[in-house]
C-alpha cells in the first residue's frame, strides 16, 4: 500500500476514535468497552494473519516490539477510556495533537534525533499555552471531573509518544499486521485485569450504539488502524507519524460538535487553535517534507 493512502486512512480512523470511544463507553462502562475492543481486535487480526499465512515472527526484535507495544497500548487506552467519560470527545484528540511536542523531545534523547531548534521551541510554548487556556476554562470541558480527566490524558499522551519513540529505536521489520496481533496479545491480559478489577461484571444490556462503537473500535481501531500505524512508523521518521495529530483533532472536533451536541466555545477553540498553530511551528520542516515526498510507483501487476 502507497504511504500516503496509509497515511489518510489513519487520520480518517483517528478522527473518529475519540466518540466511538465515548459512545462505547455509555451504558457498559470503561474497562468492559475497551475489553470488549480488545478481545474483537485480537480474534479479527489473528484470522487475517492466519488467512494470509504472514506468520508471527519472535525473533529477539519482534518480542521487544510486541511488549513495548503492548505495554504502551495498555497503558494509553486505559487512561484514555477511563477519561473519555469527563472530557468533550474532540478534546481528546486535541490533546494527543500534542504527541509530535512530546516525542520530539523523547526522540531528541533517545534516537538522536535533531536537536530542539529556536522554532520547536516556539512551537512548544505555543501548544503550553494553548494548553493553559484549556485546563484555566476547565468549566467548558464537560463534565465534573473534567480538570482530571485532562490530567490523565496528558499522562496517556505521554505513554503513547513513549511508546512510538522506543518502537522505532527497537527498529522491528515485522508485517504490520502481525506486530499488531502481537501487541493486542501482550496488552489483552493486562486489560482483562483491568476489567476483573474495576468491575468484573458483564453489562446487562448493551446499548445499540455503544455496541456499535465497540464493534468499529475492534476492527478498524484495534486492527485496521494499528497495522497501518505500524506499517507507517517503518516507512516514516518518528516525528513525521506524530503529524498525523496535527490533523485529527479539528476533525473529531467537528464530529463531536455534529453528532454528541459538544459545545466548542470561543476558548477551546482558542486553546485548541493554539495547540495546532504550536504544532505547525514545531514540524514545520517535517510537515514540508512529507508533502514534497514522492509517492511510491503503484504496482501494474
Amino acid at each position: 500500500m502507497p504511504v500516503p493512502v496509509a497515511y489518510l486512512a489513519i487520520v480518517l480512523i483517528w478522527s473518529t476514535t475519540p466518540l466511538a470511544i465515548q459512545w462505547s463507553t455509555q451504558g457498559a462502562g470503561f474497562a468492559f468497552a475497551v475489553l470488549a475492543r480488545m478481545l474483537i481486535g485480537v480474534v479479527v487480526a489473528a484470522l487475517l494473519v492466519a488467512a494470509w499465512r504472514i506468520g508471527l515472527p519472535l525473533h529477539a526484535r519482534a518480542r521487544r516490539a510486541y511488549l513495548v507495544g503492548g505495554l504502551g497500548l495498555f497503558g494509553s487506552m486505559a487512561l484514555t477510556y477511563w477519561a473519555a467519560r469527563y472530557v468533550h470527545s474532540g478534546l481528546v484528540s486535541v490533546l494527543f495533537g500534542l504527541s509530535p511536542l512530546m516525542a520530539g523531545g523523547l526522540a531528541a534523547l533517545c534516537l538522536g534525533e535533531r536537536a530542539l531548534t529556536p522554532l520547536k521551541l516556539v512551537g512548544m510554548l505555543l501548544g503550553a499555552l494553548g494548553l493553559a487556556v484549556i485546563f484555566i476554562h476547565g468549566d467548558s470541558l464537560g463534565g465534573e471531573y473534567a480538570l482530571a480527566g485532562l490530567l490523565v490524558l496528558l499522562l496517556a499522551v505521554f505513554i503513547y509518544s513513549g511508546s512510538l519513540v522506543w518502537l522505532k529505536r527497537i527498529g522491528d521489520d515485522s508485517p504490520p499486521l502481525a506486530t499488531t496481533v502481537g501487541t493486542l496479545l501482550v496488552s489483552l491480559p493486562l486489560f482483562t485485569l483491568l476489567w476483573a478489577a474495576t468491575d468484573g461484571q458483564l453489562p446487562a444490556l448493551v446499548p445499540l450504539r455503544s455496541a456499535g462503537a465497540i464493534v468499529y473500535l475492534g476492527v478498524f481501531g484495534s486492527v485496521i488502524g494499528f497495522a497501518l500505524y505500524y506499517y507507517v512508523i517503518q516507512h516514516l521518521e518518528a516525528s513525521k507519524v506524530a503529524l498525523i495529530t496535527l490533523i485529527t483533532p479539528v476533525l473529531a472536533l467537528l464530529l463531536g460538535h455534529l453528532f454528541n451536541g459538544e459545545t466548542i466555545g470561543w476558548r477551546l477553540w482558542l486553546g485548541s487553535g493554539l495547540i495546532l498553530f504550536g504544532l505547525t511551528v514545531h514540524q514545520a520542516n517535517a510537515l514540508i517534507s512529507l508533502c514534497l515526498s514522492p509517492r511510491p510507483a503503484r504496482s501494474l501487476g
